[in-house]
This record gives structure tokens, sequence and C-alpha cells, in this order.
């Protein structure tokens, strides 16, 4: 695998690094590989890049999302059917899993796959036998499974919502990717490699980011992951090309509810009996939980994650600030 093929494949941090060989290692192997992290570490791009340096390679790289196919239709999708199975069906359908033979089947979000067909799924994955609906004789495959999911695969177990055993089945090789919070050594890389990227993409001149900046985008929490600071670098291409892009810009794409306009002149205000600056809700209105979210975010970042300091900022007791932190599961 080449790593500098994709950007949000780069990073040097050592839970990362020892990923990306562990997956190298897997890679030349048929063995089933289970992803775990995440909404947007770049879980589909791991599994890419495991099914490009297999042996499987010219074959097809077949990814599904399991929470995106309805409980009616997935055994039909992913095992196929026959002419005449259903209502509707009215030709032979190979299914996702015929069209994986000689590749790799990626089973994205699998901690939402029905528990109505996980059992056939595991069937196939102990014998590489496909049946398809309507038909008698099951097919031999040879497809090589990787899974993905976001989710806590063992909670949905002990709940009783997801199978044990496929669990255990598809945990042949587990990688858990870490969240972009975890690799703040790796921000700016990823950083330059994105606007590189996007820059050479749309024919301008890339932006560059201040020192300040930089250090914003470092200490922040991340929690769109790899996925959010892609969109921020393909943003700043677009409206900002050429620019060197300070932390104000920063602060106004990563907290855009946390610092609100406040109005030039003064106004009377009956409630208040007297004349104050008055702030300038955005027309839309805005999220109370979002703006409390935001700003001790912002504060966080601005005292590089010193709880204590970040707490007086904000004017509140540590203790206060931790208890809001949890409310909005922040770190």
């Amino acid at each position: 695998m080449n790593p500098d093929s994709q950007p949000a494949m780069m990073g040097n941090a050592p839970a990362f690094a020892a990923i990306l060989r562990a997956s190298r290692l897997v890679a030349v192997t048929g063995a089933t590989v289970l992803i775990q992290g995440e909404s947007g570490v770049g879980k589909e791009l791991l599994a890419r890049s495991i099914h490009d340096s297999s042996p499987r390679c010219k074959g097809a790289f077949v990814p599904v999302n399991c929470a995106a196919l309805s409980e009616s239709l997935v055994e039909s999708e992913l095992f196929g059917h026959a002419k005449g199975a259903f209502t509707g069906a009215t030709h032979e359908r190979a299914g996702r899993i015929a069209a994986a033979h000689g590749g790799t089947l990626f089973l994205d979000e699998i901690g939402d796959m029905p528990l109505s067909i996980q059992a056939k799924m595991l069937r196939f994955l102990e014998n590489g036998e496909c049946q398809p609906l309507g038909q008698e004789q099951p097919r031999k495959v040879d497809v090589r499974v990787v899974a993905a999911t976001n989710r806590d695969l063992a909670s949905l177990v002990a709940a009783q919502r997801f199978r044990q055993d496929l669990f255990y089945r598809l945990q042949v090789v587990p990688l858990v990717l870490p969240p972009l919070r975890e690799r703040h050594q790796d921000v700016i890389v990823l950083t330059q490699a994105f606007l590189s990227r996007f820059a050479s993409q749309h024919g301008v001149a890339a932006p560059a980011f201040s020192r300040s900046a930089q250090e914003l985008l470092r200490h922040y929490a991340w929690p769109g992951n790899v996925r959010e600071l892609r969109n921020l670098c393909e943003r700043a291409v677009i409206f900002h090309a050429g620019q060197t892009l300070d932390d104000t810009f920063v602060q106004g794409q990563l907290f855009p509810h946390a610092i609100l306009p406040v109005q030039s002149e003064e106004r009377l205000c009956p409630d208040a009996g007297g004349i104050h600056a008055a702030m300038v809700l955005p027309h839309g209105g805005l999220s109370l939980d979002t703006l409390e979210r935001d700003t001790i975010r912002a504060a966080l970042v601005r005292t590089q994650g010193n709880r204590t300091h970040a707490a007086k900022l904000l004017d509140v007791s540590r203790d206060t600030l931790l208890y809001r932190m949890k409310k909005h599961a922040l770190r």
C-alpha cells in the first residue's frame, strides 16, 4: 500500500502508523478484516488500500453501505435473486457478493446490518457459498471480506442487536483507526497535502495557513475527523486561492456560532431600561446547545486543551466546565 496515494492515509502518529503497518501485513493474506473507528477517519480508504495491495487487486472492489439498504431488499442486494423470486423480480440479479468474485467485498456500517440477514452472512463467511433468493442451489464464490463500523459491536452483541458468532467471524483481524484528535502531529501534514491536492484539482494556487492558524488547526478536537479537515481545505482552496489565511479564518470555519456579530450602534433596550450594545442574532436563528459546545471548543483551542485555563476564560468553575464537556461529549 502506498500511503501517499491518498492524503487521508498519510501520517506519522504512532497509533496511526501502527495501523498502516498492520494493514500492509494483512493485505497480502485472504483474512477477513474488521476496520473500526469514528465517522470520517478513513475506513473505506483503508479498505481500498488493503484491496489494492492484495493479490486480488485486479479484481473488483465492491462497497456496500449496510445502513443504506432497506431490510426488505438487503438479501436480494447482497445475495441476488432468481427471476420470479418475488413480486417485481422480472430478471435474474447476481447480487453484490457475486459481483465481488475474485475481488473484495467491503461491508461498510456492518453494525447496521439487519439481524434477519446476519445468519445468512455468517454462512457465507464460513463456507463461501452464496444462495440467491429463489434458487435451490448455492453458488460458490471467491470473495475477500473487509467490514467496517463506527459502532461498538461488542455493545450491540450484549444488547442482542448483533450476532455474537458473526462478530467473532468478522473480527479475524481487527484494525482500529484513531480519531484525528489523537493525531495532532499529523494535522499540518494532512492540511498541506489536501491543499496541494485540491489546488491541483481546481487549477489554482494553493492557499497557506499562518503559524497562528496552524496552531488552531493542530489543537482543534476535529469531531468530523479527517473528513472535516478535508472539507475545510477544499473550501479554503476554492474561496481563498493563493492567500495566507490567519486564525480569524480558522476560527470562523471551526466555530461558526461561537463568535456572533455585535451591533456597532447603541440601541434602546426596554427590558434593561436603558442603552446597551445589542448582540445580533443570525437571520436563521441558532441553537443554544451548538453555541455552548462551539464556545467551549474555542476556549479549549485557545488554551491548547488546558481545562483550568479554559474555565477561567469562560468565567466558570472547572467542575462546571467538565460537566458541560461531558454533556457535549467533548474531550
